[in-house]
């Protein structure tokens, strides 16, 4: 596989070009105000756009945010973002008020050498999203226009066949951004020969979400600890009963089979934190993962568990996170999804972060991330590229 990469555009000159940068802006907004809650992601593309600033670039960035309709959606808007963004660059990121409209095109052909645009939302066009090739490629032809050359920097969409990840390198000469170059790095060294022993801590709420990725890491990991809402799929297939604990009844039979394949690997909670209701001021106490009361609901693993995963960590050389341990947006169920985080930062092991509710875990914790070897911007595609599918963003880099 060769990608062409943001260094070799550089080398060629791009002072007074267009260049369009395929960003990751998916950041969380606060639901009453419209504030940024986490702004990891817009920090993340920062190396890429702040080099083609330098370079006199005229800079066009797009993005989505949430998942709108194929039309547009005041809650959805990426101005907040824009301003953001400014205040991390440093000067003022011109605002289009759509995306490929009359507005876009007179933001990019206002800008001057060294400028940023932000277009709108690109998923308040049917087009992005759309599975018909011909509505798809229509939509990427107006999104070529506006650039001379193509930076995919956008991991977190990487396994979308959307038409600004999958299409528009076709349009346009291309390469990889700095975050996307460094991702894929670090997920080769996972997929590779990683240093043993290889730890995989997996949480979340769903098995099924997660069976491709166990399914693949199964044979080549050293132990496995599951955490999170998932785990009670898998203390059922145990013959446990979880009360009224999120449960995928059709997955217990595929996680008894996984558990009998694992020859060990698998390891599961022996106490976890159950609660009277979902709700940060429900009555809570710590129970025994087999003897979970019938009315109530595991929301976090329990201290003799971390203290289980913990120790299992600390004998790593390798680590891959991903997912909570239990629900860390309420404090009293955020002990687990700390402890394990913790655990982490204390080994030598490489460690990774594997993007989504893991990286915004880090952050709402006030955890120091320059403690793991990377935090991924990218949940599902991290986990896509470890079930070794190709990820049709990067693919379209390919040359």
């Amino acid at each position: 596989m060769t990608i062409r990469n943001l260094d070799d555009l550089l080398a060629e000159g791009v002072s007074g070009r267009r260049v369009l940068v395929r960003a990751d802006l998916n950041v969380p907004l606060d639901k009453q105000t419209g504030d940024i809650t986490d702004d990891g992601r817009i920090r993340a593309v920062l190396p890429t756009l702040s080099a083609l600033v330098q370079a006199g670039a005229k800079v066009v960035v797009c993005s989505h945010l949430g998942r709108p309709k194929g039309a547009p959606d005041p809650q959805f808007s990426l101005r907040p973002v824009a301003g953001r963004l400014g205040e991390l660059l440093g000067a003022p990121v011109h605002f289009a008020e759509d995306t490929v409209g009359d507005s876009a095109r007179a933001c990019v052909d206002g800008l001057a050498d060294g400028q940023v645009a932000l277009l709108e939302n690109l998923r308040f066009n049917k087009g992005e999203t759309s599975k018909d090739d011909a509505e798809r490629g229509a939509f990427a032809d107006q999104l070529a226009a506006f650039g001379d050359a193509y930076v995919d920097d956008a991991f977190g969409a990487v396994h979308r066949k959307h038409a600004s990840v999958f299409d528009v390198p076709a349009r346009l000469p291309h390469v990889a951004g700095r975050l996307v170059l460094r991702e894929v790095e670090v997920l080769s060294r996972l997929t590779g020969a990683p240093e043993r022993p290889y730890v995989v801590v997996l949480g979340g709420s769903k098995v099924s979400d997660k069976l491709a990725v166990i399914e693949a890491l199964l044979p080549t990991v050293d132990r496995l600890l599951i955490g999170g809402g998932m785990c009670f799929t898998f203390l059922k297939a145990q013959g446990h009963e979880v009360g009224t604990s999120l449960l995928e009844e059709e997955m217990v039979e595929t996680c008894r089979n996984l558990l009998e394949r694992s020859e060990g690997k698998i390891m599961l909670p022996v106490d976890v934190v159950a609660a009277d209701a979902f709700a940060p001021d429900a009555a809570h106490d710590t129970v025994r993962a087999d003897g979970i009361p019938s009315h109530r609901l595991g929301l976090d693993i329990g201290p003799e568990t971390v203290a289980g995963f913990a120790a299992a960590i600390s004998q790593a050389k390798t680590i891959f996170w991903n997912g909570p341990m239990g629900v860390f947006e309420m404090p009293a169920f955020a002990a687990g999804t700390r402890g394990v985080a913790e655990a982490i930062t204390k080994t030598d092991a490489f460690s990774v972060v594997g993007g989504g509710d893991s990286a915004a875990a880090v952050r709402a914790l006030g955890l120091d991330e320059s403690s793991f070897g990377h935090i991924s911007t990218g949940g599902g595609a991290s986990l896509e590229y470890l079930e070794g599918k190709t990820l049709p963003g990067i693919a379209a880099l390919e040359d």
